[in-house]
């Protein structure tokens, strides 16, 4: 099992930013692709970003590319959504999971309960 337990939403005006982060605990961090999703009220959830287990590969949505970074830390078992001139769109929660592949499309193998973003325009 990997528990992963996400951080850092609030309340932010449009064109802000904010930095999200997702504590992992259990099994090897690094055995694991990283992705962000996100589901606005009313709304699917969607995919945001994802990144390699070793953090050199990276891909995103085209809705937040340019905006929107991924990162993480092997050592501290966290990945990071930097996320800047935020729009009022962006409002959703925001959840971490873990996945085998990278490959956003597969299953995901742990998810998070998810932080909440609100964006006011």
């Amino acid at each position: 099992q990997v528990q992963l337990v996400e951080s850092g939403g609030g309340l932010v005006q449009a064109g802000g930013s904010l930095r999200l982060s997702c504590a992992a605990s259990g099994r090897t961090f690094s055995n694991y692709a990283m992705n962000w999703f996100r589901q606005a009220p009313e709304k699917e959830r969607e995919f945001v970003a994802t990144v390699s287990r070793g953090g050199v590969l990276a891909d995103y949505a085209d809705l937040v590319k340019g905006r929107f970074t991924i990162s993480r830390d092997n050592v501290k078992s966290t990945v990071y959504l930097q996320m800047n001139s935020l729009k009022a769109e962006d409002t959703a929660v925001y959840y971490c999971a873990a996945s085998r592949v990278m490959d956003p499309s597969s299953a995901m193998d742990f998810w998070g309960k998810g932080t909440l973003v609100i964006v006011s325009s």
